[in-house]
């Protein structure tokens, strides 16, 4: 039986035009009216995904949201924070260096700040662009301090050119970072470690349920780890071929009601 269901937006819950669908909606409210938990589970931050939190009512004492893919786990009605985990300010300065080799934009996401960096100033961040309800300072690379909280670095670029220095990154990386790209024009970086399986698990050990009861979804590289980790994963059909070969079930595409397709046939009574 399934009592949470963790779900990406981009690509899953949302269409094309980052809307909800009428019947996505509908079988969420439905899947919670039954006491099931539903979990948007996202690489932004909290203030970046409020506006869908209200429309599908999941404001309420007792709802959470997994952000930053997996660095944080928060109550949607007061934004407490139950778990974090995030990058050191050595860590910062590592991908400051990287970046600047690479002569790619960085931005060092701090919860609902984001601290624009000059890495490059031939190559502008797109970040802004992608999300729109932060807050987006200018910062030196001096200006970074110690004290300062760091959950996560972001390159926003254009598919062709990022994909040409994403190549370029050291291998030995790997070992200190979650490197994933969430879109076709964005790569993040994370703690090791910390995936949104991470967060989901997390969450499932605080209100006791187990992984064979959770159903994931989602499309991206970077939904892979919650996708292997939960008793149900499920792929979109315009899901990356890594995701949709790890999954246990393929629904329609998020300009289908691929989500409500799932949802109805595994979790509504």
């Amino acid at each position: 039986m399934i009592k949470m269901i963790a779900i990406d937006l981009d690509g899953t819950l949302l269409d094309n035009n980052k809307k909800i669908s009428p019947r996505n909606k509908a079988a969420l409210a439905k899947a919670k009216a039954q006491g099931v938990k539903i979990v948007l589970c996202t690489g932004r931050p909290l203030r970046a995904i409020r506006p869908y939190l209200e429309e599908l009512q999941l404001k309420e004492a007792g709802d959470y949201s997994i952000t930053f893919n997996g660095g944080l786990v928060q109550k949607n009605d007061t934004g407490e924070v139950m778990a974090k985990s995030t990058l050191s300010y050595a860590n910062v300065k590592e991908l400051i260096a990287l970046a600047e080799a690479l002569e790619l934009p960085l931005d060092v996401v701090s919860d609902e700040i984001v601290y624009v960096l000059p890495t490059d100033p031939n190559h502008e961040s797109i970040y802004a662009k992608l999300n729109p309800l932060l807050h987006f300072e200018p910062f030196t690379t001096a200006a970074l301090t110690e004290d300062l909280l760091y959950n996560k670095a972001v390159v926003a670029f254009e598919q062709s050119y990022l994909d040409q220095q994403l190549a370029k990154i050291p291998a030995a990386l790997n070992e200190r970072y979650e490197i994933i790209k969430t879109r076709d024009v964005l790569l993040e970086f994370m703690p090791k470690g910390v995936t949104k399986a991470y967060g989901c698990q997390l969450l499932a050990q605080h209100l006791n349920i187990t992984a064979a009861e959770v159903m994931a979804i989602g499309d991206e590289e970077n939904d892979l780890p919650m996708i292997e980790y939960a008793g149900l994963g499920v792929a979109m059909e315009n899901a990356v071929p890594m995701v949709k070969a790890a999954a246990n079930v393929v629904t329609a595409s998020n300009t289908d009601d691929g989500v409500a397709q799932v949802v109805e046939k595994y979790v509504l009574q």
